[in-house]
């Protein structure tokens, strides 16, 4: 199922120009000012799951962020990304592969932020969704933050042909744990490339510290 999975997204990514796929943020505004909410110096770290092709990387780079980790499971999405950013890309530690690959997590570094827009929905059954909720408690700090966008319940139910698992945020603090404390929860309405509307609910959690 990885491989097919991977090869799906390698597909979307070749052949789909990024400004043009169902996601595409020119500057993922939402997120940016979610990160900074955290009041995090710019010398942590922080990993976007489902990195894709977004220009997230982009952003956090030029406003000082020293390091970045871009995960994906489609190397494609990651390659995009470093041959956009030039000589930038050395400061980004791209980790091509399967969150719930206990290989891909071991390269994973502890992080004081995990952000992720589009990796979770599309993990749809309960072992896979705890499988991801485990890689987060070994990797986010304590005292740090998860900030988590996933379709709402009254969102798309397939994005890129595949199914997505649809939440709000109590479903996602019981995912996470009793470790998470919820700080906030926004519900958005992200517009597609072609004017479709795609409710989002964007949720930031933190870390309790000595959890």
């Amino acid at each position: 199922m990885a491989e097919e999975l991977r090869a799906h997204w390698d597909k979307v990514y070749e052949e789909t120009p990024v400004e043009r796929v169902g996601w595409y943020e020119a500057v993922p505004e939402l997120s940016l000012e979610l990160i900074e909410r955290c009041g995090v110096g710019t010398a942590e770290s922080v990993l976007d799951a489902g990195a894709g092709a977004s220009t997230l990387t982009d952003e956090l780079l030029a406003r000082g962020w020293e390091r970045v980790v871009a995960l994906d499971l489609s190397a494609s999405a990651l390659r995009l990304t470093a041959a956009r950013l030039g000589p930038a890309a050395e400061k980004v530690t791209f980790v091509p592969g399967d969150i719930r690959d206990a290989a891909v997590e071991a390269q994973i570094p502890p992080v004081s932020i995990w952000h992720d827009r589009a990796l979770l929905h599309f993990l749809t059954s309960p072992e896979d969704r705890e499988a991801y909720a485990m890689t987060v408690r070994r990797t986010v700090r304590p005292g740090g933050w998860v900030i988590i966008a996933t379709f709402a319940l009254n969102g798309a139910e397939y994005c890129s042909g595949l199914p997505v698992q649809r939440s709000d945020a109590g479903m996602l603090g019981d995912l996470l744990g009793p470790d998470f404390e919820l700080v906030e929860a926004i519900d958005y309405v992200y517009r597609q490339p072609w004017g479709d509307e795609r409710p989002y609910v964007y949720t930031r959690f933190r870390r309790k510290v000595g959890a």
